[in-house]
């Protein structure tokens, strides 16, 4: 298959990018810059550019973003559309969050129907971030479950707004293909919180992905003292995300449907203790082994079984996620 991802070099994104090439697709992939794709070329050396090339899209919410980049010889059987801006440094959330998620998403859906007859199907990430309901728990999270998020409450805080950009960029998403009728069926992928290892080319402090700070925090001794509130309690390594990304465009059986994709519950009582565990030279930065976790006994459940039937997810266990992304952050000298 030739697919086109979008946002290469983003966390996700570049173990999605691996796995293509791993199962023998041909990748276009975007990116804002020369640099960062040049930099995923250099890190690919042994592939032909028939197997890996880039574009540049500098801005996925403006009109017309993606009117090219579709148009391709020969054609696209598959888009894997996973650009979406993720982070909480916020001053407007409509120009910085709600406007790039939703329109970037019309927007290549647009471009795809246009211009490119020959997708056959579009897998989207989304996120946990789409389902939750923060306000009023359901007793069990599935992929029936949708934030009921309004517009007002988006603009409310930097944690709501990223919510809701996903939930609007999905909602929009399915309502294209509802109304649209288009050449493509969709799937989408709703994680949780994403641990993991960052691609090694892509690994810098800097760029830490939001997900993964709190495991860098507690590294540095930032919650020695305290642990910080978890937030989510239910997680995913980004290998497993990745992978099912490359699944829900090769499955017929994936077509029209949304995934949740956890591995299960998780706190940073857990994260600290396997640190501790097998990394016993960062204990002095880590808070006390008896340090009291904030998982409530009643936390809410979740039912993953469509990732598990249809995708044949396997997940990864927290402790070897938390090794393996330790292991990353101690490359770039954490």
């Amino acid at each position: 298959m030739k697919v086109l991802l979008t946002g290469g070099s983003g966390f996700i994104a570049a173990h999605i990018l691996d796995f293509l090439l791993e199962h023998g697709h041909d990748v276009v992939t975007t990116v804002r810059s020369e640099e960062k794709g040049q930099k995923i070329l250099e890190n690919h050396l042994g592939v032909p550019q028939s197997k890996l090339s880039y574009v540049i899209v500098k801005d996925i919410a403006e009109e017309g973003a993606f009117d090219e980049v579709v148009v391709s010889d020969p054609p696209f059987d598959a888009v894997i559309h996973t650009a979406s801006p993720f982070h909480f440094n916020i001053t407007d959330p409509k120009k910085d969050l709600l406007d790039p998620a939703i329109i970037g998403t019309t927007e290549i859906l647009k471009a795809i129907k246009a211009r490119a007859p020959n997708v056959k199907r579009v897998a989207i990430t989304s996120s946990f971030g789409s389902i939750i309901n923060s306000k009023n728990h359901p007793r069990i999270y599935s992929e029936e479950v949708w934030n009921p998020v309004t517009l007002e409450e988006a603009l409310e805080d930097p944690v709501t707004s990223y919510r809701a950009s996903k939930t609007f960029a999905e909602k929009a998403a399915w309502d294209f293909v509802r109304n649209e009728k288009p050449n493509f069926e969709l799937a989408t992928l709703c994680p949780p919180l994403v641990l993991g290892p960052v691609v090694h080319y892509l690994n810098s402090l800097d760029a830490i992905n939001t997900s993964n700070a709190r495991i860098r925090d507690m590294m540095q001794g930032k919650m020695k003292d305290k642990l910080a509130p978890t937030g989510t309690f239910i997680w995913v390594d980004v290998r497993d995300v990745a992978i099912a990304h490359v699944k829900a465009i090769e499955l017929p059986e994936a077509a029209g449907k949304r995934f949740l994709v956890t591995a299960g519950y998780m706190s940073n009582r857990d994260i600290a203790d396997y640190i501790r565990k097998n990394f016993p030279e960062s204990r002095s930065q880590l808070p006390p082994e008896n340090t009291e976790g904030d998982m409530p006994g009643d936390v809410y459940k979740y039912d993953n079984s469509r990732s598990r039937e249809i995708l044949g997810l396997d997940y990864r266990s927290l402790e070897e996620s938390v090794k393996d992304t330790v292991h990353s952050l101690q490359a770039v000298g954490v």
